[in-house]
């Protein structure tokens, strides 16, 4: 049997003629940029994810990129970000000319550990960007009570966590991206909620974040010639907005289906000795972008799979203050031991809305059978 790590295909075929439909409409349109799907689909995703305004991007990047630059964080500024998760969120702050400092994360989330931030903040310190890694959001409460007691920002990188909940104080429950000041997602096409290209968006309740967003996506543009301020091309497709709002209309029932599928690799995985199969902390919703297990053997497990016909990726096998592009912040090895170790045992299993139990159990029974393997080479008695 071949499990391929998502299935694209078996999603599309699905929605197939509501995904044709669509691009029919656009087609017949022919309003390609910034039109009337953008606007709908704005207003929709603006609507689920709980915000008031949503402005629709070239790709999750430039969200965060453009939510650093419309809070006004540039050269001099300090942002802090996780050092584990995908550089994309490192590089944004990079690209203000802002300087990345990094946290490490928790042994059982991954995510930012909110108790190691305020040792990091200096008076440069602008904004904090959370991570909500492989679906798991962060514990925002603590986030927002320490950004308020130091005047920060805070950004969500909600890339890998659409449709994600937190329950605040109180009992209210809230969608990823509605929670800081501006919440930040993709639409890359292996995201839960994912175009048929690349995308992205921003999600905010502050008019004038909004507005900011909306001139800099569009080269500062007030008229047709008329620029107001500096700006980029950044404009999310029209056609692929139309894709966007078949896929809103589907992602509860998919995101249901993904966490049908991680229960299922718990039942089967979760009291297997040599791994630590995922955590889900109190009090949030995890969309499981990401399945992913911790092994010692890591990258022989990876290898063993591979040969089994099961497709496996590695989410992230290098934390961002090891990166090359990072050298000159003069981070070295074992200043984040957390990361470092999860860095070196993460590796991410498949999983898509459609994946059925028997895959599941193929994957979950090649896992045990090569822990067996592993027993017995180990093993004085074999």
């Amino acid at each position: 049997m071949k499990i391929p790590f998502t299935d694209l295909n078996l999603l599309h075929r699905k929605i197939r003629k509501e995904l044709l439909s669509s691009t029919e409409k656009v087609l017949r349109r022919s309003d390609f940029i910034l039109g009337e799907e953008v606007r709908l689909f704005e207003a929709e995703f603006a609507k689920f994810c709980g915000c008031r305004f949503s402005v629709g991007l070239n790709s999750g990047t430039d969200a965060l990129f453009f939510a650093l630059k419309a809070l006004g964080i540039g050269p001099g500024d300090e942002v802090i970000v996780p050092a584990f998760t995908y550089i994309a969120t490192a590089f944004a702050v990079t690209y203000t000319g802002a300087k990345p400092v990094f946290v490490d994360i928790e042994e059982h989330t991954y995510n930012i550990n909110a108790a190691k931030i305020e040792r990091a903040i200096t008076k440069r310190t602008k904004a904090i960007i959370p991570v909500h890694l492989y679906g798991q959001p962060v514990n925002m409460p603590q986030i927002i009570k320490i950004a308020k007691a130091y005047g920060l920002k805070v950004i969500e990188d909600a890339a890998q966590a659409h449709a994600a909940t937190v329950e605040l104080p109180g009992g209210k429950r809230k969608k990823t991206g509605a929670i800081g000041d501006i919440g930040c997602f993709s639409f890359y096409p292996t995201k839960n909620l994912g175009a048929l290209g690349d995308g992205g968006a921003i999600t905010t309740n502050n008019e004038d974040i909004y507005r900011k967003i909306i001139r800099l996506r569009d080269y500062g543009r007030v008229s047709r010639y008329e620029h107001a301020s500096v700006g980029y091309n950044s404009r999310l497709d029209t056609l692929q907005a139309g894709m966007l709002r078949v896929k809103l209309r589907k992602l509860e029932n998919w995101t249901a289906l993904r966490r049908k599928a991680a229960a299922c690799y718990n039942r089967l995985l979760e009291r297997t000795n040599g791994l630590i199969t995922p955590f889900e902390a109190d009090g949030v919703k995890h969309v499981y972008h990401v399945y992913a297990l911790r092994i010692m053997e890591r990258d022989v497990l990876a290898d063993y799979l591979q040969k089994k016909g099961i497709s496996v990726l590695i989410h992230y096998p290098k934390p961002l203050h090891l990166q090359d592009a990072y050298k000159n912040l003069g981070y070295k090895m074992g200043d984040f031991p957390c990361a470092e170790k999860i860095s070196l045992e993460i590796i991410s299993l498949p999983i898509y809305p459609f994946m059925n139990n028997q895959q599941i159990k193929f994957v979950a029974d090649a896992i045990k059978n090569f822990l067996k393997e592993q027993w017995k080479k180990r093993s004085p008695y074999r």
